[in-house]
């Protein structure tokens, strides 16, 4: 049968994940992309006609089929067909658990289905290096790919509190989550203004922390992890405060060795977003870098012996649409596919 992937959604993270399947197809072993657009509107048929161009195919839901029409652009397939005709579907929208229990749990041709960030408990929680040994095949049909600042928190965590073998040295776990207001693509939700975030979750302050530790029990850890948020006036990237508390003595020079290890942590002496941010513009995949967390180097300290603190950087939705990648081709190739990922390893920077 052919490997067909759907994305739901052209936005901030569906526009580049179409374009990474597109320009990668035959090194991923998919036979064909579609993609399904909600609006036809004037200011993104260049966007829509060019995604058409290279070579994905356009779904459409059917009341709005005339109106693509009209617009220039003739849709391949409605959009309930693309979704039963797919392999893996990958909702890249805020209406994730909404479109499963509308469609996708009706649907059983797919084999599997993906939602983001926003979209918790639409299925097992997943972030690329962080418990891939928790999907089970024939059995995590859904799976809900965590939101970027999750994957950075999750990748310190793993790195500076985890031994390879597992073991867990985390006391406690605090991040400050410095939001942008949004990404350079849109025009609504800027903030004229430094606006703080509420803690609406008891026990870890924002769904950060919270989907964090969701993450991790998985592989069966009951991390202590606690999140604050505040979105600031900026378009260019997130930014963490990070302070981990070790259950033992950790010096610089470990902590560093350890982030150096690491592939999918990134280093820098760029101490700016616009600077980090220019990288991933100019050396990027549709510009953005696709490793987890970019570390300002000189940033990080030690306190009293058994605290790492510091400040990172958190990649423009590079991280997810990574595990978006190996959640899908998980599913495509349960034989084994991380030689199929080496064409996006000159994205995983180690050092910006």
């Amino acid at each position: 049968m052919a490997n067909i992937v759907h994305v739901k959604g052209t936005g901030t993270i569906g526009e580049p994940l179409i374009g990474l399947f597109d320009n990668n197809s035959e090194a991923f072993g998919i036979d064909e992309i579609t993609f399904h657009k909600r609006t036809p509107l004037l200011d993104e048929r260049g966007k829509v006609s060019d995604l058409i161009r290279r070579g994905a195919s356009l779904a459409v839901d059917e009341d709005r089929w005339a109106e693509f029409e009209a617009m220039g652009i003739t849709p391949k397939f409605k959009a309930d067909e693309a979704i039963d005709r797919a392999s893996v579907v990958i909702d890249c929208t805020p209406a994730g658990n909404t479109n499963k229990e509308r469609y996708y749990e009706q649907s059983l041709e797919p084999l599997g289905f993906l939602a983001q960030g926003s979209e918790f408990g639409f299925g097992k929680p997943y972030a690329r290096g962080i418990n891939d040994s928790a999907l089970v095949q024939g059995e995590d049909r859904f799976i809900h790919i965590v939101s970027c600042n999750t994957h950075n928190i999750s990748s310190l965590v793993k790195t500076l509190a985890m031994d390879l073998d597992g073991t867990s040295h985390l006391v406690d776990g605090r991040f400050l989550c410095m939001r942008r207001a949004n990404d350079i693509s849109q025009d609504g939700s800027f903030v004229p203004s430094p606006t703080v975030g509420i803690h609406d979750d008891e026990r870890f302050g924002t769904h950060h922390a919270r989907d964090a530790h969701h993450l991790f029990s998985t592989l069966g850890y009951d991390l202590p992890v606690w999140s604050s948020s505040i979105k600031i006036p900026t378009q260019y990237m997130h930014s963490i405060w990070f302070s981990l508390t070790l259950d033992r003595d950790m010096t610089r020079d470990e902590a560093i060795d350890r982030l150096q290890a690491n592939t999918r942590v990134a280093l820098t002496y760029k101490k700016s977003a616009n600077q980090v941010f220019s990288f991933g513009r100019d050396h990027g995949f549709y510009g953005r870098i696709l490793s987890q967390t970019v570390i300002p180097i000189e940033t990080l300290a030690v306190r009293n012996g058994n605290e790492l603190v510091g400040f990172c950087f958190t990649p423009q939705d590079g991280n997810a649409l990574l595990s978006s990648l190996t959640a899908t081709l998980w599913y495509l190739h349960p034989g084994g596919f991380e030689e199929r990922i080496d064409v996006v390893r000159p994205y995983l920077f180690q050092e910006l």
